[in-house]
């Protein structure tokens, strides 16, 4: 299986650190945050990944090389211009195949074994599956509606057909997905677009299978100071023991 992390963003929430190094490589604990998703593939036996890059992309090339160290073959994707998920993963398209793949952001740091992800998303034939979680804050990051069964009714206000809303679990997405091929059918060009935004409430309404996990286990946005902070003290701690360390 051929894995994509998004890694080209700006990391504006996280300045002044990011005017000089690639949110990517923004350390947690020793590490580039960046290589806590890439170890989670490594030790879910993933290998072959692809990294788009557009800020300081250079040294997120230097520090990872070909990914032999961590057991990964990496290759990197240049955005001249900042694509957003949809653009991003559109340029990705022929190197990634036409077999099931997996999309992880940079910035996640997520305890979930990706066997269990995996293996729900075939069970459910579904064209794309997301991680996604329980959190008072889920309708400022983007409120996901999931039935009973996990299938996704309502994506960020826009409904499936025939969808009820008032008997939906509401969920917010962690930046985990497994995605079937099919998905570039409903994208074109090479444009800036949002794969939460755009690809997936258009699928929706199409009456595409998407599939929601509702994982209760550990999960952490490292996109602020204040979170990256919240993260390390928990290692630190020893309240979080990631399973792929």
């Amino acid at each position: 299986m051929n894995a994509m992390v998004f890694a080209a963003g700006f990391g504006q929430r996280l300045r002044p650190v990011t005017n000089s190094l690639p949110k990517a490589l923004v350390p947690l604990r020793g590490r580039p945050m960046i290589e806590y998703p890439l170890r989670l593939l490594a030790r879910s036996g993933i290998t072959e990944v692809i990294i788009n890059l557009h800020h300081l992309g250079n040294k997120i090339e230097a520090a990872l090389g070909d990914g032999r160290r961590l057991g990964l073959n990496i290759r990197y994707l240049r955005e001249e211009e900042l694509l957003d998920t949809g653009g991003g993963l559109y340029r990705a398209k022929e190197l990634l195949g036409r077999e099931t793949f997996l999309v992880i952001n940079s910035d996640v740091l997520i305890d979930l074994p990706l066997s269990d992800l995996i293996a729900y998303h075939k069970e459910k034939r579904a064209a794309a599956t997301l991680v996604l979680r329980e959190d008072e804050k889920a309708e400022q990051f983007g409120l996901i509606e999931t039935s009973a069964d996990g299938r996704i009714q309502r994506f960020l206000g826009r409904s499936a057909p025939g969808a009820v809303p008032n008997s939906l679990n509401r969920l917010m997405f962690t930046g985990v997905q497994v995605l079937e091929p099919g998905i570039f059918d409903f994208m074109s060009g090479d444009e800036p677009f949002s794969l939460t935004r755009e690809t997936y409430p258009k699928m929706l309404q199409q009456g595409e299978p998407l599939y929601g996990l509702n994982f209760p286990g550990y999960w952490q946005d490292l996109g602020t100071p204040e979170r990256l902070k919240e993260a390390e003290e928990k290692l630190e701690r020893g309240e979080v023991k990631l399973h792929y360390l």
